[in-house]
């Protein structure tokens, strides 16, 4: 008898076979951990045991030892609720927090404190929260859109540095998913683009238990969703009993034999398994079982019914001896071989190293380009595609593409080595994610994850369809880009449905997203500056779509003050104004205009121009009171977008000239008159604060 282990029934751990033992170690972890947290969700977990037990121990090149190493296969668990299935595999195959310590990832005690402050073990999994989680998973639908990215990347990479000689990148990615998964619209956009991408080094594994919390998916849910998938283009496999772990194993293999395509693998699994009387049951879904469900559960698993978080002898030393050893043995191996790479192709092992590390190139910012002054300029979206490709030739990771309107982004990389990215042609660094902004986002995570410098675009408008990918990149702190045109009332014809209004505040407000709207093209040079050079954390562009007069930066400030959030581009004699003109974007332009006919009035004004509050927030408080002195109250804000925020820089007494509504459909000159973004009103505006200062002051 193992130690530990008591007699239930006829049935005694110690006798079990030892994949069912770990089979159930699984399971038991798992609802031991929701109970004592008393939060969770353990019907899942106790359903795919043997589904991730299989795929772990038999198949997954992964090493416990180094959980980064870069050709190991990538597991994603888009179902995050189930993230005590992930803990448990992570605790019992020994994975450590890195290659250099012996450290666990997820300890006993971090299972014991599931869902507790600070434990490694939060609700749903949390990419660099937990060494082996791959990707921050909850939002259903995002883990698969994830996988989908990394499955692109693998794919890249093979191409641009695999040899015939030497094969160094060949990993697949596994996702598991559920129902809401099949339901949530950004998995189906990211599926039909990987089906028509054959992306044959993706695989789902979807468990179809057929249960939501509200109940039965015959409530709201009768996809086929084999003939869904079918019409995507992917391989369909089914596995009738989720317990079946040879039935697993056979969807596997033919996975791995199926190069040309990705596959679906369903399987048919009872949520809840093993719970007498929440077998099957939305009650096994979003909630712990109850202390006398976990007895029962545990007596129908033949397993010491008044135990709490046992591992029974033998259990991790047979994750050592399967996933442990075959892990260890392959990436020895890929060691090895990239020992061999090494000196055969030093450039090209040095490009890898650089990726791996988020090192730059040496002078990558060597053809950066520098705009004359122009009155009449140029949009912010053509001075971006100038720099954007003047970057890329030195940036060779830095890939992406459109939501189908790179022609409008500006956002194509033209230079005769870049290429598309197609299936079957996967060199490319121009893509094309269709008419699928989510989609896009949440693929451009699994992009980032894997190391590559990506970036998507589309109109800002659309940034709310992209949102939620956005707000997962902000979670991981992934240096995705995401390049945003068509940002202001300033279209014109189009309207109200394009016209953006809340969507600059929307993406400020979400925590560690940096968001830039450059107003003219040496801002747009010194925003792409910042943008490289962020190792870490997601970065929005806002760029127009009209023309915006280029600065004579010999007559105003540097440009090089964007990295600095915002700056002083011109200002009063002997630095002290009297009133000072804030804008973003295109109406610095205004902001300019009334700040001359001030200075030729006699006036004390100051220019500031503020690409960036999250930039501008960074910098120390000195800095901050030196471009806007608390002692200034009088204050003009300019945007044409939502005035929401703005009171933080100009103050309860400082004007805001932005929108209060959404715009209207007609040509540019007569939306902006419309709606006061002229030189006209910005001066009176600023001539009522001073009016106002000077009534404060007597």
């Amino acid at each position: 008898m193992s130690r530990g282990a008591t007699k239930t029934g006829n049935y005694l751990p110690g006798n079990q076979p030892i994949d069912e033992l770990c089979i159930n170690t699984i399971r038991t972890l798992s609802m031991d951990a929701v109970q004592q947290a008393q939060s969770g969700h353990p019907g899942t977990p106790m359903a795919l045991a043997p589904v991730i037990y299989t795929l772990w121990q038999r198949f997954l090149r992964y090493d416990p030892d180094d959980p980064a190493w870069p050709n190991r296969d990538r597991f994603v668990l888009s179902n995050g609720h189930a993230s005590m299935l992930l803990y448990s595999m992570l605790h019992l195959a020994s994975v450590r927090t890195d290659q250099t310590s012996r450290d666990l990832a997820v300890t006993l005690e971090d299972i014991k404190r599931f869902r507790q402050l600070d434990s490694r073990c939060p609700g749903h999994p949390e990419y660099r929260h937990t060494a082996g989680v791959e990707a921050t998973t909850g939002p259903l639908g995002q883990g698969c859109g994830m996988s989908v990215g990394m499955a692109i990347a693998e794919r890249w990479l093979a191409k641009h540095f695999n040899k015939p000689d030497l094969e160094i990148f060949n990993y697949d990615i596994y996702a598991f998913c559920g129902d809401g998964d099949m339901m949530e619209g950004v998995a189906s956009e990211a599926a039909s683009l990987a089906g028509h991408l054959m992306l044959g080094n993706l695989c789902w594994i979807y468990d179809s238990n057929r249960i939501t919390i509200e109940g039965h998916t015959d409530l709201a849910f009768s996809d086929d969703v084999a003939a869904r998938f079918l019409a995507y283009g992917w391989n369909v496999l089914r596995v009738g009993d989720a317990n079946d772990c040879e039935r697993i194993a056979e969807a596997i293999e033919t996975f791995r034999n199926t190069r040309d395509v990705p596959t679906l693998i369903i399987v048919d699994s009872h949520i809840g398994y093993g719970a007498p009387h929440k077998h099957d049951t939305s009650a096994a879904h979003g909630e712990p079982l109850g202390a006398e469900e976990v007895r029962l559960a545990k007596r129908s698993y033949g397993w010491p019914e008044d135990s709490k978080f046992f591992i029974p002898e033998g259990v991790r030393e047979h994750f050592s001896a399967q996933i442990g050893r075959r892990g260890r043995d392959l990436r020895t191996a890929w060691s090895e071989l990239m020992k061999t790479y090494r000196s055969k192709y030093p450039d090209a092992s040095s490009e890898i190293e650089r990726l791996q590390t988020g090192e730059l190139p040496g002078r990558w910012d060597a053809d950066l380009p520098s705009f004359a002054a122009d009155p009449k300029g140029l949009a912010t979206r053509d001075s971006s595609a100038k720099v954007l490709n003047a970057i890329a030739t030195h940036v060779p990771s830095l890939i992406g593409g459109s939501a189908d309107l790179a022609p409008s982004t500006k956002t194509r990389l033209t230079f005769e080595a870049a290429g598309d990215f197609e299936a079957g042609k996967y060199g490319g660094r121009n893509f094309h994610f269709g008419i699928r902004e989510h989609g896009m986002g949440a693929i451009l995570n699994g992009l980032a994850l894997s190391k590559l410098r990506a970036y998507g675009s589309s109109f800002l408008t659309f940034s709310d369809y992209a949102k939620p990918a956005i707000r997962i990149s902000a979670l991981m702190d992934v240096p995705v880009i995401y390049i945003f045109t068509h940002d202001s009332i300033g279209l014109g014809e189009d309207g109200p449905t394009h016209q953006p209004i809340e969507q600059l505040v929307a993406l400020r407000s979400i925590p560690g997203l940096i968001t830039l709207r450059p107003a003219d093209a040496n801002e747009v040079a010194e925003a792409w500056r910042v943008i490289i050079g962020s190792a870490r954390g997601p970065v929005c562009l806002a760029l127009t779509r009209q023309p915006v007069p280029t600065f004579d930066r010999k007559r105003y400030a540097s440009a090089a003050g964007v990295a600095r959030g915002a700056y002083i581009m011109a200002d009063a004699d002997r630095g002290k104004p009297q009133v000072i003109l804030i804008g973003t974007g295109s109406e610095v332009a205004l902001c300019v205009e009334a700040y001359e006919t001030l200075k030729q009035e006699g006036v004390a004004a100051r220019l500031v121009s503020m690409p960036s509050w999250e930039l501008f927030e960074q910098q120390d408080r000195s800095y901050r009171d030196s471009v806007l002195p608390p002692a200034v109250k009088a204050r003009v804000s300019v945007e044409a977008g939502s005035v929401i925020g703005w009171d933080r820089y100009v103050g309860p007494t400082g004007a805001r000239i932005g929108m209060h509504s959404f715009g209207a459909s007609a040509p540019i000159k007569d939306v902006m008159k419309a709606f006061g973004f002229t030189p006209k009103n910005v001066l009176a505006v600023a001539k009522q604060q001073l009016g106002l200062a000077k009534e404060k002051a007597a």
